[in-house]
């Protein structure tokens, strides 16, 4: 068998899918409890023998895994796989549902087969993600410049700009791309950005200041906001947690 299953914890790379990453994960008892933190992506999941959507998540997510538990996914970056999977993202947001509830069951029990018999599942959904994308439209490119600009910390008004949206069309476009408004996209990945920055050894000041807060203290409410604990226990909690891939986001933008 390949060694995408060997080992503990969580293992990641880029996807031959370009607007995504693979990764695995076996839960260990130190991580058991981790919460995967919002990240504006949706991912297909292959776990105890399914397939599963976890759409797009508004707060933490506490997946209830016995230790042992094996996943193989694919993470799609955000507004990417809702032309995929053929439903808005809106539809899929806070929720985890089975791939059968969103596609013909005889479709996918053949997938489910295959990546049962398969010696490395990971390699198994990069086929999916790609024989799929070769059968529907591509995402809207304005979608990128969307999340590009969100990104990098652009507000609502100068993103619509940017994209030639107006508001309105901005807001009905991201609810179907992204599952929620381009505001709370643009927070989830501001929060992200900073996360990123902190567990490199930022200080939280200088974190703030850098990633568009007004304070510390304004960071502290909003990583409490969008995670349900304060920021020095997400810090803790979820950095041996599924990541976000946050960095190949900003890098691909």
């Amino acid at each position: 068998m390949d060694d995408a299953w060997d080992g503990l914890g969580y293992r990641e790379r880029p996807s031959r899918f370009g607007q995504a990453v693979v990764w695995t994960r076996t839960v260990t008892a130190a991580d058991a409890g981790s919460p995967v933190l919002p990240d504006g992506c949706i991912d297909l999941l292959w776990v105890g023998e399914r397939l599963v959507i976890a759409g797009p998540d508004t707060r933490a997510h506490r997946p209830a895994a016995v230790v042992g538990t094996r996943y193989a996914g694919i993470r799609f970056f955000p507004g990417t796989a809702p032309a995929l999977l053929g439903v808005p993202a809106a539809e899929l947001r806070d929720r985890r549902i089975e791939l059968a509830d969103v596609w013909a069951s005889g479709t996918v029990r053949r997938l489910s087969e295959q990546l049962a018999a398969a010696d490395d599942p990971v390699l198994a959904l990069e086929r999916i993600a790609l024989r799929r994308a070769g059968e529907v439209d591509p995402p809207d490119p304005v979608l990128r410049r969307v999340v590009a600009a969100l990104a990098a910390g652009w507000s609502v008004a100068a993103t619509a700009e940017a994209a030639g949206l107006n508001a309105r069309l901005l807001h009905r476009r991201s609810l179907a791309a992204f599952g929620y408004g381009p505001k709370t996209l643009g927070r989830v990945l501001r929060m992200q950005r900073a996360l990123a920055a902190a567990r490199s050894g930022v200080s939280f000041a200088d974190t703030a200041a850098a990633t568009g807060f007004a304070d510390q203290a304004h960071l502290a409410r909003e990583v409490r906001d969008l995670t349900g604990m304060p920021l020095g226990q997400v810090l803790t909690r979820s950095a041996a947690a599924v990541p976000d891939g946050i960095d190949l986001l900003l890098a691909t933008g």
